[in-house]
């Protein structure tokens, strides 16, 4: 194998990884917006969220994860369509807003009084 092969092949492998793990943080994602509006008794609509924004971002633990900012949509009444988001910082759920309200998920190792 030549050296262009070889980095076809790492760059294939990164691809298939990137997708494969979107694919899972998509999935969180759409079980965090659903839950949500269950518990607030809204309607998820469409059950999907669509990708906003990735980057890189460090996690408590300084190690580098990307973040991905999911949208969707939900209705308080059944007759419109309002706006919410989902931050996952890894496969960690990190905000969840839904209008009017922002849900900021605590760490699990951090204890709340």
């Amino acid at each position: 194998m030549n050296l262009s092969e070889v980095l076809f092949l790492a760059l294939t492998a990164v691809g298939v990884w990137f997708w494969l793990d979107s694919l899972k943080t998509r999935e969180i994602g759409v079980d965090a917006a659903r839950t949500a509006c269950q518990d607030d008794g809204l309607q998820f609509l469409d059950e999907t969220v669509v990708g906003t924004s990735v980057r890189l971002a460090r996690d408590d633990a300084g190690r580098l994860r990307l973040r991905r900012v999911y949208s969707f949509e939900y209705s308080d009444t059944g007759n419109d369509r309002r706006s919410g988001s989902v931050t996952l910082l890894g496969h960690d759920v990190e905000f969840l807003h839904v209008r009017p309200h922002l849900y900021v998920i605590p760490n699990t190792h951090e204890t709340l009084h």
